[in-house]
């Protein structure tokens, strides 16, 4: 028996920066696992110069990622998503489209480094900053036992990894 392969989205209302990094980290962490996605309400239709960048500094595949909206995901040849974590707070208050399935969601919040004004250092560590808590909380999801916890145990979960703050 072949392990299961779980479809993940990372939602954002411009899909340039935070969804950006998560997709990346989870596509690099999750291997054979984990498919990520990423898409947001109103794409800004380009992925953040700093997002790349800072995928690229942690020696990962900067390639082929793009500013999509969810509604690609709502299609219905769209892959079926196990879990949507919304990683900004405007697109956890949105209406997101239903696609097939009923996916585990959760909200993990994570400061816009793309808002940060200031010199190139600061917005650098802004992106630092958003990339080691995403990776924090993917990390933490990747430890989970899916198999072995009941449906509601495992939202509760999802929910608390969106509380934690603190990138290590």
């Amino acid at each position: 028996m072949t392990a299961p392969v779980y479809n993940v989205l990372f939602l954002c209302t411009g899909n340039s920066a935070r969804s950006i990094l998560a997709e990346a980290i989870l596509h690099a962490s999750g291997r054979d696992s984990f498919r990520a996605y990423s898409a947001g309400s109103h794409p800004k239709g380009e992925v953040h110069p700093l997002a790349l960048e800072q995928i690229r500094s942690v020696n990962l595949p900067a390639d082929g990622y793009r500013s999509k909206s969810w509604s690609e995901f709502a299609a219905p040849d769209a892959p079926k998503m196990d879990f949507v974590f919304t990683v900004c707070d405007k697109a956890a208050n949105e209406v997101c489209p239903v696609g097939p399935g009923q996916p585990m969601t959760a909200h993990w919040g994570v400061p816009d480094p793309a808002a940060v004004e200031g010199t190139q250092e600061e917005k650098q560590k802004a992106f630092r900053l958003a990339y080691l808590q995403l990776q924090n909380r993917i990390n933490l999801f990747l430890s989970l036992p899916l198999g072995s916890l009941d449906r509601m145990s495992l939202h509760q979960k999802l929910k608390d990894i969106g509380q934690i703050t603190d990138a290590k």
